[in-house]
């Protein structure tokens, strides 16, 4: 059975979009059919991510109000056959889309993707507000700071509110170096606080700097990112990948 997906953040920035695109990615390598819509209205992003953004032409707003049809809105990505995205509108508002109109595009996507994945708007506003209806499931993606975790806080009040199922986790943005050394939170101690389940992190990674700015995705990359990334999937298909260790490091003074 299909499901859709919400990925939410509380904070912007905090590299939801990056785990849209990358997570689609790795699952379509699996052989598994993902569509990636880009649920932000007038801040289109995924696209970019994706290195697809010469190829839009129509957007969700324009299969939401019926002026196309969805199959000539819905791109297909030219290097990985079993995904697909529907772009955001770049000039509208999260007004300008009900959830009525999100449930009814979702439920089209559904028929042809095993995996639907939303990427929201940051925040708790009507732009998530009016996608959570049309969403089985959600990943909450927040870095290991005081102020992401503390809006993740204000996400997970929302979900409970609307009577959601509890998201799992990703934290990004973790540095293993200063993790051992006491100086960041780690992701488990993330997930402890905020008292969901652990799904995976992604350890910062100048490759997906260099790639965003080549209008590519990082997962075409052997690095760090990329790695987690495919852990992340494995444990969201159900397989048991053990969280890579950070071990705390001792520092040794000598007494003279």
């Amino acid at each position: 059975m299909s499901q859709s997906w919400l990925i939410l953040s509380g904070k912007g920035g905090v590299g939801k979009t990056m785990l849209t695109a990358s997570l689609g990615i790795a699952l379509a390598r699996r052989g598994l059919k993902c569509c990636c819509m880009d649920a932000d209205i007038g801040l289109r992003d995924l696209d970019l991510m994706l290195g697809m953004e010469n190829n839009v032409v129509f957007d969700v707003l324009d299969v939401a109000r019926q002026d196309c049809k969805l199959k000539y809105a819905l791109l297909q990505h030219g290097q990985y056959e079993n995904l697909t995205l529907l772009p955001a509108a770049q000039n509208a508002s999260s007004r300008d889309l009900n959830a009525d109109a999100y449930q009814e595009v979702v439920k089209k996507l559904k028929k042809k993707a095993a995996y639907v994945f939303a990427d929201a708007p940051a925040g708790v506003e009507r732009g998530v507000r009016n996608l959570l209806p049309a969403s089985d499931y959600s990943i909450l993606v927040t870095t290991p700071d005081d102020v992401s975790m503390r809006d993740a806080e204000r996400v997970l009040a929302l979900l409970d509110e609307k009577h959601k199922p509890r998201p799992m986790l990703v934290v990004n943005r973790v540095v293993p170096s200063l993790v051992a050394s006491g100086e960041m939170y780690s992701p488990q101690t993330v997930a402890n606080t905020l008292d969901v389940p652990l799904l995976g992190y992604v350890p910062e990674d100048t490759a997906v700097i260099s790639a965003l700015g080549r209008h590519e995705n990082f997962m075409d990359v052997n690095c760090p990112a990329r790695e987690a990334i495919d852990r992340i999937c494995r444990r969201f298909v159900g397989e048991y990948v053990p969280m890579p260790e950070m071990k705390k490091r001792f520092r040794w003074f000598s007494r003279k």
